[in-house]
């Protein structure tokens, strides 16, 4: 490797962690388009696995792009590095919600880059290289950078930085519906920009105060609800104001204790076995991988229910009542469970509305 070579790789990294310094900087000063700062005292805030339904890819991007087509998806090249505090922040607050993580996936095969990687790459023209000197002819010179492909090879979008959820999910909305030759992004988002999280945690009578410990909270008499949540969460915003402000809501679950976590958090919990642990590697232990997710357990600490998608009030509320019944132990089939719900509830002459 040429000495001028390595200089311009020095003289790149060195000018990636100047801007991954001044980006983070202007999300400090401001929550309107990147959401919550960076905890200060995390360590390499920037590790977070990535997601398993990413493209496990051989790199021959011709190959890639012919099968995404086939499946009537697009390419998305996703550079990143190692100790990248904006990559982990994509991959949590975005990704980390369910339905921007399933439009994503849908609709795309996410092709993962290291921007310092030595794997060999096949370019567009067949051409071998490898991960860093392809990241270097695009000119990626921060991360993340993003990359939609069209059917052609051709660049539909490039994002380079982070977007704040509702932008991002934007994006996905202007490349899978194959806009970039109708309307330019700017545009775009100045006419379709979907709506910003709150960018907090929302407190309610019913959540029980900190600290928790879930070993004594099993010995109490009502069951155990563990609510996992996040600040940037456009689902947990509307979960808290709408559907635990309905009375039938709140009905059914004053029926538990019920623990909200953050899932990202550092915060120590008290686990079943009696021993500390944080509130993020509690939610790993139990594979929570979106936001809003209900966990539901026995006085033994046995997982009996989870909620891991997004319930419109009355799905909501029939789990709630399905579990602090022990309805779950006679009829295992919810579907069924549910379907005779609604149908009792006609009966008494209460309309069910499966979509409020």
């Amino acid at each position: 490797m040429s000495s001028t070579f390595r200089y311009h790789q020095y003289v790149l990294f060195f000018f990636t962690l100047v801007i991954c310094a001044q980006v983070q900087a202007a999300s400090k000063s401001s929550n309107s388009d990147s959401g919550e700062s960076l905890q200060q005292d995390m360590v390499n805030p920037g590790y977070h696995e990535k997601p398993a339904w990413f493209k496990e890819s051989f790199l021959d991007l011709r190959e890639d792009i012919q099968e995404a087509a086939a499946n009537k998806k697009r390419v998305l090249l996703y550079f990143y590095q190692d100790g990248c505090p904006y990559c982990a922040k994509l991959l949590q607050n975005n990704l980390g919600q369910k339905k921007i993580a399933d439009k994503t996936r849908n609709n795309f095969d996410v092709i993962a880059m290291n921007m310092w990687g030595d794997k060999e790459v096949t370019d567009l023209n067949g051409k071998l290289t490898t991960e860093k000197k392809f990241a270097e002819r695009l000119k990626v010179m921060y991360t993340p950078t993003l990359l939609f492909l069209t059917e052609k090879g051709k660049v539909a979008l490039r994002v380079n930085g982070y977007y704040a959820p509702n932008k991002f999910e934007t994006a996905l909305d202007y490349v899978r519906g194959h806009n970039e030759g109708k309307i330019s992004f700017r545009n775009y988002v100045r006419k379709f920009i979907k709506k910003s999280a709150t960018g907090k945690l929302h407190q309610q009578s019913f959540i029980l105060k900190q600290p928790y410990n879930l070993k004594k909270l099993l010995a109490a008499k009502k069951p155990l609800l563990i609510l996992f949540e996040q600040k940037q969460c456009y689902d947990c915003d509307e979960l808290h104001n709408d559907i635990f402000k309905r009375k039938e809501t709140l009905s059914q679950i004053k029926r538990f204790n019920v623990v909200r976590l953050d899932m990202w958090s550092k915060d120590n919990v008290v686990d079943f076995n009696g021993k500390s642990i944080t509130a993020k590697n509690l939610a790993k232990k139990f594979k929570v991988n979106h936001s809003p997710s209900f966990i539901f357990f026995n006085n033994k600490g046995d997982e009996v229910f989870r909620i891991d998608a997004y319930l419109k009030s009355f799905h909501t509320q029939s789990v709630l009542d399905y579990v602090a019944s022990n309805a779950y132990i006679k009829q295992p089939n919810f579907q069924r469970y549910i379907d005779k719900r609604a149908d009792d509830l006609e009966a008494q002459g209460v309309h069910v509305d499966l979509m409020q």
